[in-house]
């Protein structure tokens, strides 16, 4: 690892993710990369009578909390904030926010989602947007907004990362990454689509202008650098917001022909393309086309992802059954392998609630028994989702015309020995597992490639393979074992 020179910029990543929040700082240099967590404080959804929100207050006071942790270490070049994608916050005239963010597992979603699908079809609505059918998608949140008196005051919509930086500056704008979340950009031009808003029946002016990452959103505003400590002149640079995106920017790959899989609570498996697939067969197959950076289109579906196995232990823990992660990989790793397995896409795992209970009436539909113990429910929940990879990736590569010679597995799934080796026998991939700490990398990057301390994806991804711990993974084991639990699943996997 290369040393660290005191004259390397330091940079503050705002990281917030489904269940937490970190800053962290990184420091860069010609080979130089290295991350420092400084603070981290828990994302808790608050569950009130009109639905379930997030605790957006709490998430500001964590993130200010955390810039005063990295200024107290010394000098800070510029922040930048990413977040989950398709939420939102509504601002009335006076740029005051109206009510605390909704939350996309909430129940309000679905029956928006059919109504603005009855009004398009989805033919129509993926040849703009280009987005997989989800019923929490932007689009269809702000459907389900529509009657509301806070809807009525609103003037300006703001994903969660420009709400933050918003606080923090007080520039107002929507960066293109998230924004291609929405379901509202058209997904040929990366431009809001006029056409499709009007007919929507949305105000055009609630969604800002579109930004890039590397531009700068502002400076500090006066009570936010009095508080944090920061010079009021430090620069907020606009960065890849939604995680995903910023995840993908520092995936290590140094070779074509990579797939990539962005695993945290959820499994983002793809691929990186220059144009979107807009096609009637990848609609079916419910991939999207997100906008990545330099241009580049996030090709990929979503993958329900660890957070299985965290509803899992969550519900053993409220049980009073042991939930130490590394004893039930253990007991995983010694439980009888395919004696279970479910489709990790199946809509009945979204909501928050008694996951083992959900497994076993998924596997009683599907002719299964259930798990007996929680390091075979475990195993259960990997091997799906090494299935699910497996499938998305074929898939991906056909609808796309690709072939594929290495998967890229980063974010803190790539820690999960088990998940890493089982993506690559399920897929017949090597894959390269790291780093885990992708999202906050890919955010120290674009803020240093705004400084012109990087160059273009190339150079900043050949940085972090040269720069980060990465673990080699190659296809083990009986390859038709895989085949035949493929074939045990109601979708083709």
């Amino acid at each position: 690892m290369p040393t660290t020179s005191p004259h390397d910029p330091v940079f503050a990543a705002v990281d917030l993710g489904a269940t937490s929040g970190r800053v962290i700082t990184g420091r860069v240099g010609p080979e130089t990369l290295v991350l420092n967590e400084v603070h981290r404080f828990a994302n808790t959804p608050v569950e009130l009578a009109d639905g379930l929100r997030w605790d957006v207050l709490a998430l500001h006071q964590g993130m200010l909390e955390g810039l005063r942790s990295a200024a107290r270490l010394g000098p800070i070049a510029s922040v930048g904030v990413d977040t989950w994608a398709v939420d939102y916050g509504l601002l009335d005239s006076d740029g005051s926010l109206l009510g605390l963010p909704f939350h996309y597992r909430d129940r309000r979603n679905s029956a928006a989602a059919q109504e603005v699908l009855g009004r398009f079809g989805a033919e129509e609505l993926y040849g703009t947007n280009g987005l997989q059918h989800l019923p929490f998608n932007t689009v269809f949140q702000l459907a389900a907004h529509r009657s509301t008196a806070q809807w009525a005051a609103a003037r300006t919509a703001l994903l969660m990362p420009d709400l933050l930086v918003y606080w923090l500056t007080g520039s107002v704008g929507a960066e293109e990454t998230n924004a291609s979340t929405t379901g509202l950009l058209d997904a040929r031009t990366g431009r809001w689509s006029d056409s499709l808003i009007d007919r929507l029946g949305l105000d055009r002016s609630l969604f800002p202008v579109l930004r890039r990452p590397g531009e700068l959103a502002g400076t500090l505003l006066p009570h936010v650098a009095s508080y944090t400590g920061l010079p009021s002149d430090t620069p907020v640079t606009v960065v890849a917001s939604h995680d995903t995106a910023s995840a993908v920017a520092a995936v290590p790959a140094t070779e074509p022909g990579f797939a990539y899989v962005s695993c945290g609570t959820w499994s983002l498996a793809g691929l990186e393309l220059d144009a979107p697939v807009l096609t009637e067969e990848s609609r079916t197959a419910n991939f999207t086309n997100e906008r990545g950076v330099d241009g580049t289109v996030r090709y990929l579906r979503n993958i329900m992802g660890m957070w299985l196995l965290e509803e899992c232990r969550r519900t053993w823990e409220r049980d009073g059954i042991a939930t130490d992660l590394a004893g039930l990989l253990a007991d995983a790793a010694r439980s009888r392998p395919f004696a279970a397995v479910i489709d990790p896409d199946d809509p009945v795992f979204l909501a928050p609630g008694d996951m083992p209970a959900r497994i076993d009436a998924a596997l009683v539909r599907t002719g299964q028994a259930a798990p007996t113990g929680p390091g075979a429910y475990v195993r259960c929940v990997l091997e799906s989702l090494a299935l699910a990879h497996r499938r998305t990736l074929r898939e991906a590569a056909a609808l796309a015309g690709r072939d594929l010679t290495r998967v890229h597995l980063v974010g803190g799934g790539s820690r999960n020995e088990l998940l890493c080796q089982w993506t690559a026998d399920a897929t017949g991939l090597p894959v390269t597992a790291g780093p885990a700490e992708a999202t906050a990398l890919g955010n120290v990057l674009l803020q240093a490639r705004a400084r012109g301390l990087v160059g273009g994806l190339p150079d900043m991804r050949g940085l972090v393979a040269r720069t980060q711990g990465l673990r080699h993974y190659t296809p083990q084991g009986d390859a038709a074992a895989w085949d035949r639990a493929a074939g045990r699943l109601a979708v083709r996997v």
